[in-house]
């Protein structure tokens, strides 16, 4: 039987090491739209040069989800098939892969599909898309596999730290008031991904230490106990060092991953931000 792990590029891993050969990854793109210039969110996107022009344009920039059809494109060829997507509540993009897996069990009926809506994005839908290839590999059948990657949803969180919000402001996911203080003010936003997939605001914190133990007291709030903490971060690599120094003097032993966001990540989240999954 063959498997293929399906995520759009809310989710920041571009491959998966150590795949096994039954087993493939792929990555839908969603496009976004700055001023006249299109980028897809691929593994090609240059994410500097997209900041750059996202820093420069005034207008409103915009994501766009991936179509049906590209979806049913990277169903292709496998038995069994485990999709992740960005939180329905931000985009159209879980919605599309709905359709697509209707569309393709229509002319594939013996082929298992399986839609996951993140209700997140960033390093909690990383943590998703790592426990996919970690049940696979365990060898089990894929009711088993779904059963089990839905509890482990259970049992994910996401904070996010902001240090710049012109792109929500422009978007008007966000106050413009709000928008200008957090950037004269050196405020930090910090805040969660709710259960309804949402961005919540939990508080409003002075300079990045501050955040990072404001974060840190709410992951501890939630229920985090040492387990796995995955750290998506856009310029940042002294927040993620904090962070892991946070962590780690009360649990040692944390696994605690670092990666670059994607193209979508890094358009929200901007220059400075952080978009961190953890397990309670």
């Amino acid at each position: 039987m063959t498997w293929k792990i399906v995520a759009d590029s809310g989710c920041n891993l571009v491959a998966l090491q150590g795949l096994a050969e039954n087993v493939a990854f792929v990555r839908v793109p969603l496009t976004l739209q700055v001023g006249s210039q299109l980028f897809i969110d691929d593994e090609g996107l240059d994410v500097e040069h997209m900041l750059d022009i996202l820093k420069e344009t005034k207008a409103a920039a915009t994501s766009a989800c991936p179509s049906p059809d590209a979806y049913m494109k990277a169903f292709e060829g496998a038995d069994n098939i485990l999709v992740v997507t960005i939180t329905g509540g931000l985009s159209g993009s879980q919605n599309s892969a709905q359709i697509a897996k209707d569309m393709y069990l229509e002319d594939h009926p013996n082929t298992n599909i399986h839609v996951i809506d993140s209700l997140s994005a960033g390093g909690e839908m990383d943590l998703l898309v790592q426990k996919m290839e970690t049940l696979i590999a365990a060898g089990l059948s894929f009711d088993e596999v779904v059963s089990q990657i839905k509890a482990y949803q259970e049992k994910t969180k996401l904070i996010f730290i902001l240090a710049k919000v012109d792109n929500l402001v422009k978007n008007r996911r966000l106050n413009k008031v709000l928008g200008k203080v957090i950037g004269l003010l050196n405020i930090r936003m910090v805040g969660k991904a709710s259960s309804e997939g949402k961005l919540e605001l939990l508080q409003k914190a002075k300079g990045q230490k501050k955040a990072v133990s404001a974060s840190y007291q709410e992951m501890v709030k939630a229920g985090y106990q040492g387990d796995r903490v995955l750290i998506a971060h856009c310029h940042n690599d002294k927040i993620c060092q904090q962070l892991n120094d946070f962590i780690k003097k009360d649990y040692p032993a944390a696994d605690v991953q670092v990666v670059p966001t994607s193209g979508l990540c890094s358009f929200y989240a901007e220059d400075g931000g952080i978009l961190m999954g953890y397990e309670i």
